[in-house]
């Protein structure tokens, strides 16, 4: 009898991981030491938030342009683990931003990752990142490589 495609894609998947234990994971590592916070992690959908320290900024107070990409990466690497299947890692291959606005010290960005690609090799993410006004910043656009971890 041949399973159901769905069942057998769902049981390869790792346990469900919430934004906490994820946040957990990532405190003591880069993301956590630019101050990333995640407030979704979906299989659809990954939203954080960082607030715009003048560490990360460039010399007019303005979110430097590695720190969006640093953001973004995250979000798009947290995406990928909340849908890689088990016994599988993962890395970033390819990264293009596109700036549109700036960023002030002392305000928070909010970054929204969601898929345009989910395969068996690679995943494709897109992350719209947006100030306390709402208004676009950058958006990055990653390919995520899914490879057998090292065991």
């Amino acid at each position: 009898m041949p399973q159901d495609p769905d069942t057998s894609a769902q049981s390869a998947r790792p346990p469900a991981l919430d934004s906490a234990r994820i946040q957990a994971v990532l405190e003591p590592l880069f993301p956590g030491t630019m101050g990333v916070k995640l407030l979704e992690a979906s299989p659809d959908r990954i939203v954080g938030q960082m607030l715009v320290r003048p560490d990360l900024c460039t010399s007019g107070g303005i979110l430097h342009g590695g720190a969006y990409m640093a953001f973004a990466d995250t979000l798009g690497a947290v995406g990928t683990v909340v849908n890689m299947p088990q016994g599988k890692m993962t890395t970033t291959t390819d990264s293009s931003t596109k700036f549109t606005a700036g960023a002030r010290v002392g305000t928070t960005v909010r970054g929204e990752c969601v898929p345009l690609h989910r395969g068996r090799t690679t995943m494709v993410w897109q992350t719209s990142i947006t100030n306390e006004a709402g208004k676009l910043c950058a958006v990055v656009t990653q390919t995520q490589l899914l490879m057998d971890a090292r065991g």
